[in-house]
């Protein structure tokens, strides 16, 4: 007989064996509320349908409920759900996606290059923070990962303050669905892209998750042939 935990376990991964359910979630990733519309258009499903799949995430606790006035919006629960998501994403079989346009080929370089997952860094940019934070001895991945004291005064050097409420692990791991290695999640990871973000060493390009990086992404740290290789070419 299967234990609670089990059946807890099986219906919500029941939530996710639908495809339409599964684009729904993956497109929230990007942070953003999006209305019950925008997501039917996406998804290629009516608005009807759309509503009925968007009923099984939020009472499964997969995405939260905003309302505005007369509008209905969700959003994913929160950032452990984007990560879960992603790492998720990241260990399912990928086919080989070719680029049929010039603009698709850019399309899909952009989000390789560079994108947030939720509220960090991902792709070759997350990845590569990543690991010049580890080179640099600000981060300690001896049992599991954690920020050390010397990451605690770069952060502090940089103006970055970490909000920490709500009992968010300072920093996580999350495998990456495009390089398939560790990115840095968590309220660290999260004050790393907003700061960057806010001074413009990144912006986002419009129409999904991915960004464009300056020269100024420099001041994070991350070498010159890896600055260079990750400025945007779109």
């Amino acid at each position: 007989m299967a234990t609670t935990e089990g059946q807890e376990l099986a219906a919500w991964a029941r939530m996710l064996a639908d495809s339409t359910r599964a684009t729904v979630c993956l497109a929230l990733i990007d942070g953003r509320a999006w209305t019950a519309t925008e997501l039917a258009q996406l998804a290629k499903v009516s608005r009807p349908t759309i509503s009925e799949h968007l009923n099984v995430l939020v009472d499964g606790g997969l995405l939260t409920e905003v309302r505005q006035g007369r509008h209905r919006y969700v959003r994913l629960a929160g950032p452990e759900t984007a990560e879960l998501l992603e790492e998720l994403a990241a260990l399912a079989p990928r086919s080989t996606e070719v680029a049929t346009s010039l603009a698709a080929a850019s399309k899909r370089d952009a989000f390789a290059r560079a994108r947030t997952c939720y509220d960090h860094f991902a792709g070759k940019l997350g990845v590569a923070l990543t690991d010049t934070m580890t080179e640099r001895g600000l981060l300690d991945w001896s049992e599991g990962v954690a920020i050390t004291s010397k990451g605690l005064r770069w952060l502090d050097e940089l103006g970055i303050v970490v909000d920490s409420h709500r009992g968010r692990p300072a920093v996580r791991s999350c495998l990456d669905v495009t390089e398939r290695r560790p990115h840095l999640a968590g309220a660290v990871g999260a004050a790393l892209c907003r700061h960057a973000l806010g001074h413009g060493w990144v912006t986002r390009i419009p129409g999904g998750r991915a960004l464009r990086v300056s020269g100024a992404v420099a001041e994070l740290g991350l070498p010159d042939g890896t600055v260079r290789e990750l400025r945007s070419r779109v």
